[in-house]
C-alpha cells in the first residue's frame, strides 16, 4: 500500500511539474494559431463540449458552437486583423485534484490585442486578464470555462 500510494503521488508531482508546459502549450495553439490567424479547428479541437465564456464587455456565450461561431463568423470578419499577444511572465496553472487525482487546472494571465491593418502599422487596441478552466476530458486537456475580465483602451 506505501509503494502505491508513492508510485501514485509521484506520478501526480510529474504530471503538476509538466502542467504549466503543457497549458502554455494549449495557450500558444488557441490563441497563436486559433485566434492570430483564424484556424477553426484549433477551438474545435481544444474547446470542451460544455463550454462557457464569460466577457465582461460581450456577455455570457454558452456554448461551444455559439463560442466557434462567434470566432468565424465575428473575429475572422473583422474589418481589420487581430492579433493576441501573451503577457510576458503572466501566464500561471494551479492544478485541480479530486481526492488525489489530477482533473483540471485553473489557468490565468494577462494579453494585449493589437489591430492589423492595411497601410498602418499595428497598434494596440486593448488589454485584458483572463482566468480559465482546463478539464481533463478522455486524457485530452480542453477548454470549459474562460473569464475574459478587466479590457482596457490604451491611453
Amino acid at each position: 500500500m506505501l509503494v502505491t500510494g508513492y508510485v501514485r503521488l509521484r506520478a501526480q508531482t510529474q504530471t503538476h511539474t509538466g502542467l504549466d508546459s503543457v497549458l502554455q502549450i494549449n495557450d500558444s495553439l488557441l490563441f497563436n494559431i486559433g485566434f492570430n490567424t483564424c484556424d477553426i479547428k484549433q477551438f474545435e479541437q481544444l474547446v470542451s463540449d460544455s463550454f462557457e465564456f464569460y466577457h465582461d464587455e460581450a456577455g455570457i456565450t454558452s456554448s461551444k458552437a455559439a463560442f466557434i461561431a462567434g470566432i468565424r463568423d465575428g473575429l475572422c470578419k473583422l474589418s481589420y486583423k487581430p492579433r493576441r499577444q501573451l503577457t510576458k511572465g503572466s501566464l500561471r496553472a494551479y492544478p485541480l485534484y479530486n481526492k488525489g487525482v489530477l482533473y483540471g487546472a485553473v489557468q490565468t494571465g494577462e494579453h494585449r490585442f493589437y489591430a492589423i491593418e492595411q497601410g498602418r502599422p499595428e497598434y494596440l487596441t486593448s488589454t485584458a486578464k483572463f482566468t480559465s478552466v482546463w478539464l481533463l476530458e478522455g486524457g485530452k486537456w480542453k477548454l470549459s470555462r474562460v473569464l475574459s475580465y478587466d479590457h482596457r483602451k490604451p491611453e
